[in-house]
Order: C-alpha cells, then structure tokens, then sequence
C-alpha cells in the first residue's frame, strides 16, 4: 500500500475534500491526523474513517493560531512516532468578489489563513519532517493560474497563488532535508461544494441540475468533473514514497479543463 505505516497530517478535514484526503491515508494503510476547528467535524470524519479509532487521532485545530499548530504536531509524534507528511487542505474560500469591491481587510485574513496559515503548519511539523524526511502537499487551485468565468474569487486565488511561489522556495530550502513540496491544483471538483453551487444555480435559474452540470463539463476533455476522491488519490500519491523524486511541482487534478 502507498502509505503503509505512513503519519499523514490532514488539516482542514470537514465533509468535503479534507475527509476524503483522510480516508485514502488509512486506506492505503497510513495514519492519519486530523485537525479542523470545528470538533464535531472531525469526530465524525474519524469514525467514518477508522471506526475503532487505531489509524486516526484529531485535534481542534485553526491554522491561524501557531501553538494549535504545534499541539497537532506534537499529537502527530505522541500517539504515532513521528510524521511523514503533511496536507494542507484548511482554507477559507467563502469570500467571494474581485478587485472592484474587494474588503482588504478580509483579504488580510484569507491571506492569514490560505497563504500564513499554512506556512505555520508546515512550520510546527518541520522538526518532525526533518528526522526522516517526508512530503508537504498543499491544496491550491486552478483559479491561481486561470481566472474562473462562473464565480469571482479573486482574494481566494491570490492567496493560492502566492503559496504556490511560496512552495519553490520551501522545495529549495527543505530539500537538502529530504522533504518533498509540491501542490495539487484542483479545478471543479465534484463534492459538497460545488453540489451546493449546482442545486443554488439550479434552483435560482429555474433550469434542472443536469443543465449547470452540463455547463462545467462541456469545458472538459473528459466527460466529467474529477470528485473530491480523485483529488484526494493524487494527494496519497504525492505524499508517498512513489513521488520521492518530485519536488516543487504544481498537478492540476481537472479532468483536463485546463492544460499547462
């Protein structure tokens, strides 16, 4: 298995994308460690995933906040030995619009959470990281290097962005270390999220389901989104041993919508 004996970090784990990233660890034999702010999320991502509770451990976790950082760490360390690799799936992606009425202040705070927030968790997990060498695998986005014409998330996609340049320099610094850094770029995923968009769009246009749907799978090269599961294989496998020879590498996960 791709993961067999293998201490993953998962922040960020709700019911979308982070609990599927959780599951495919165990499933490929790993240990997860699951941080979220909100508990009752991650006790039941937990017992989904691992029901008698041997492959997984959670925390409380806001990435803004350095010592929680630390505390899920040092969770990682206490009930598994140590970590291997580290997913950054936490984010804030609710705040939508441009440049036009943008609120800085708010972008001062995605920013906080998307771009400084996972700089801290990788951070807190370098000691760690360090004693056996290991992989950091950050969530970011097509929207980063393509503009989405649907939804305006401009402060969203910045704030990616600028962790994508920031992984080149992690790459380059943790490298002589052993530790891997690279990003999954997703684009229309099928999860809870974009679900919710289709009904909303759906329901607001008076059209059915299958009509939105149609809309964001006419653009790609195969005939359907990727899911939240997809993204989450690509992940298991950046986070293994199988990509020990990649580093600071940006995969989109978008069933070909965009082709770099």
């Amino acid at each position: 298995m791709l993961l067999s004996g293998k201490t993953v970090i998962v922040s960020g784990v709700g019911a979308g994308l982070g609990h599927q990233v959780a599951a495919a660890v165990v499933r490929d034999g790993g240990n997860a460690v699951l941080g979220a702010r909100t508990e009752a999320n991650l006790a039941k991502s937990a017992a989904e995933i691992d029901p008698d509770g041997t492959h997984t451990a959670h925390a409380p976790t806001d990435i803004t906040d350095e010592a929680q950082c630390e505390a899920l760490a040092a969770l990682a360390v206490e009930r598994f030995g140590g970590i291997d690799a580290v997913v950054h799936v936490a984010a804030w992606d609710s705040y939508f619009g441009g440049l036009q009425d943008a609120d800085f202040a708010t972008w001062q705070q995605v920013i906080d959470v998307n771009l400084l927030g996972t700089l801290r968790m990788t951070r807190a997990c370098l000691p760690a990281l360090k004693a056996r060498g290991g992989s950091v695998v950050v969530i970011g986005t097509q929207s980063s290097v393509a503009a989405p014409s649907q939804v305006w998330q401009a402060a969203y996609a910045a704030s990616k962005g600028a962790l994508t340049s920031a992984m080149y320099s992690m790459a380059r610094e943790l490298g002589p270390d052993r530790i891997r850094v690279n990003t999954v770029l997703p684009g229309w995923m099928w999860g809870p999220p974009v679900q919710a968009y289709v009904q909303f769009t759906a329901h607001t246009e008076g059209v059915p389901e299958e009509e939105v749907l149609g809309r964001l799978t006419e653009r790609m090269a195969l005939p359907e989104l990727a899911t939240d599961a997809d993204v989450a294989d690509a992940v298991a496998f950046l986070a293994s041993d199988r990509s020990r020879a990649i580093t600071g590498q940006s995969l989109l996960v978008n069933a070909g919508e965009l082709m770099r």
